[in-house]
């Protein structure tokens, strides 16, 4: 044992859980892994998001506003389990935190707020999960609150998200009289009676529930029984299922994406959360449950490989995530997934085709950490010191190279400039920005070519907001901050044909030639800048072919509008000629761009705008109000639909560049009960009148 951790394979690898807490903002995710650190004995106390005493929310940022920014990653023991915990933000602003911790996790548990039941990034989430294959269990929290309703929230987990929630457990009680529930696979009754529940009462269900939950547990065994062949004859023969054939029964159906498990409580009132973390035992996977991970052999034919949780296969590693911690310097946390890392050893990075050295290894307890000798395949910890590794960078043996899928991110819709106040601010602010979008891909920096000024894109006003705040906070930056604007998109309406230019400049000795032909045409909605050729009988030879395609897009990267970058663009180089011996790659490089530039003057330009997917829960009262101002912020309102306590949800496709100090509106028109999340949803033509406003 090391730093009161274990080495060698202590632990077997199927009594690993690497999961995940995800869900909509608000739904209790910290504080629901405050009480699992809690319960498992790697707190003393129970800390508080209200009173910003939480272990995972360790930034001021997340404790000032109570809500989660970085998913932090925190290891604990259940029952002789070793459970490796991220908890993710429920921002939708923060999505790529969500994704990241997605592609290492092999199990998540989703919390959802029994008032309000599946909101929009419940929903945004779930279908992460769906696309990484993660099996996972809900966990339905608040049910101490006015309006809580198990019932209700599973009808919604079925409707909305189209999974099969299977209710394993009955409340007893509701509301403030919420005490416990009935465990319906063990048949018994779980009462919590002191405040910090950490003893709760189990006994045989009484008299009062028997017939309720002897109709629930057959609802119960009938859905498991339908999740697997053998199962469903033996039900329709009316054969009778001892427990351990339900748990096992339950267990394949969440391993196989069929069924998600469905638990409740309360995790403010210490209530419900041992046997939540018991079912991520029972029914979640080990890292020997899940598929082997894919990747692809660096080299000519890039060969798929397959990569099985072993230690004593070759190495193979994936860093989901950067952090600049204010103490001990650059973390890279990673994920194991066959091999193993030790301290002081040398490992390969397939991505940048470098060797790094293994510093420190450290086991993350949120903001406090461990020493530890090595780690094994299957688990996730972090490595101090490397310089040359980002988010998604592989990790592996020089000599068993292996290149693993890589996390694509969304691109950002939403920028600002900024300007640092005096020269020491200047040095300051290069590196915040630096080490700020070493953490966060969705977060971007670059320069107005008309203004010199340093630009930075994010995902959000939330994201920007909390991105500057960290810079002035933790690398003291003074900066003069402006407006955020949105980050518009030029395109084409027409296709042109026959689009020449030749770049030729005579001066003394060899001179430039450059002859292209292009044509060009719209493309699909969210493809970008697509190249092709089809230069017949070598006019121009292969070798500058590539230049042509680089002065393409980097004269894609401002268009003829706006300087905004062009997307959804077809070019197709068809023809074109050269010089034996004035042409050279910056001569077809220059005349590429060139091209390019006059095709999409030539072919209509427009301006393309960021629509956003948003949804504005508003009291009944105020309904009128709030659509008649999102109609005049251009909104195209999709549907309104009744929530339990007088609320009403309007769910509306609108332009981001209208929704700029939305909240402030909002509160102030509902009185600060209504609430609103949004999130990208696709790029879209901006009409020739609104069009006219920007760009004049």
């Amino acid at each position: 044992m090391v730093g009161g951790y274990f080495m060698d394979r202590e632990f077997p690898l199927e009594r690993y859980r690497n999961i995940g807490i995800i869900a909509h903002i608000d739904a209790g995710k910290t504080t629901t892994t405050e009480r699992v650190l809690y319960y498992s004995g790697r707190t003393h106390r129970i800390g508080s998001v209200d009173n910003g005493t939480t272990v995972t929310d360790w930034m001021d940022q997340e404790r000032e506003r109570g809500i989660t920014i970085v998913s932090a990653s925190v290891t604990t023991m259940w029952k002789d389990y070793i459970v490796n915990l991220i908890d993710t933000p429920g921002h939708i602003d923060f999505t790529a935190e969500v994704q990241r911790s997605l592609r290492v996790l092999d199990g998540g548990v989703v919390v959802f707020d029994a008032v309000q039941g599946v909101e929009p990034q419940s929903e945004t989430v779930w279908r992460q999960a769906d696309r990484y294959q993660v099996p996972r269990i809900c966990f339905v929290n608040k049910m101490d609150r006015v309006g809580a309703s198990y019932e209700r929230t599973i009808e919604m987990i079925e409707e909305r998200l189209g999974a099969n929630p299977i209710a394993v457990q009955m409340p007893i009680g509701s509301e403030s009289d919420f005490r416990g529930v009935i465990d319906l696979i063990d048949n018994k009754m779980i009462i919590w009676t002191d405040e910090d529940g950490l003893e709760p009462a189990v006994s045989d269900v009484s008299v009062e529930f028997q017939k309720q939950a002897a109709e629930r547990r057959a609802r119960m065994i009938e859905k498991i029984a339908e999740t697997d062949d053998e199962l469903t004859m033996k039900y329709l023969e009316g054969g009778s299922f001892s427990d351990e054939e339900l748990k096992v029964g339950l267990r394949k159906a969440v391993l196989a994406g069929k069924a998600a498990p469905v638990f409740c409580g309360s995790s403010l009132r210490n209530k419900g959360v041992q046997p939540m973390l018991d079912a991520v035992v029972d029914y979640l996977p080990s890292p020997l449950d899940v598929p082997a991970v894919k990747g692809i052999k660096p080299g000519e034919d890039e060969e798929e490989v397959e990569r099985q949780a072993d230690d004593d296969a070759p190495l193979s590693a994936l860093v989901f995530k950067i952090v600049t911690d204010p103490y001990v310097g650059r973390l890279a946390y990673f994920r194991v997934y066959s091999g193993k890392i030790k301290r002081g050893s040398t490992v390969y990075n397939s991505n940048k085709q470098k060797r790094e050295r293994v510093g420190r290894l450290l086991r993350m307890y949120a903001d406090r950490r461990e020493d530890i000798e090595e780690v094994l395949a299957g688990d996730i910890a972090a490595v101090l010191g490397m310089k040359n590794t980002f988010t998604g960078d592989t990790l592996c043996d020089a000599s068993n190279a292996v290149i693993l899928e890589n996390i694509t991110f969304p691109e950002p819709v939403i920028f600002l400039a900024i300007e640092p106040r005096t020269m020491i601010d200047q040095d300051r602010m290069s590196e915040a920005l630096q080490k700020l979008s070493e953490e966060d891909p969705t977060f971007k920096v670059g320069t107005d070519e008309n203004t010199g000024q340093t630009v930075i894109w994010g995902m959000g006003e939330l994201h920007l907001e909390v991105l500057i705040d960290r810079m002035q906070r933790e690398f003291k930056v003074q900066a003069n901050i402006g407006r955020p604007r949105v980050a518009y998109r030029e395109s084409i309406s027409q296709a042109v044909s026959k689009v020449e230019q030749r770049y030729v400049k005579q001066t003394g000795g060899h001179g430039q030639y450059g002859h292209v032909v292009f044509n060009l045409e719209p493309a699909a909605a969210g493809s970008g800048v697509l190249f092709e050729e089809s230069i017949k009988g070598g006019t121009i030879p292969r070798e500058y072919i590539p230049a042509i395609q680089k002065g393409v897009f980097e004269a894609a990267e401002s268009g003829v509008l706006a300087g905004y970058p062009v997307t959804d663009v077809k070019v197709t180089l068809v023809d074109g000629s050269f010089h034996e011996v004035d042409s050279s790659e910056l001569a077809f490089k220059v005349a590429g761009s060139l091209a390019f530039k006059e095709g999409v003057q030539r072919a209509k330009p427009i301006l393309l705008e960021p629509i956003m997917k948003a949804e504005v829960i508003v009291p009944d009262a105020n309904l009128g109000d709030v659509t008649g101002n999102l109609s005049a912020r251009r909104a195209a309102i999709e549907g309104i639909e009744a929530r339990p306590g007088a609320m009403q949800v309007i769910k509306a496709m609108v332009p981001l560049a209208e929704m700029f100090g939305y909240a402030t509106d909002l509160r102030s028109s509902t009185q600060g009960r209504g609430v609103f999340t949004m999130e990208y949803d696709h790029y879209e033509q901006v009409s020739e009148q609104v069009a006219k406003a920007i760009l004049y």
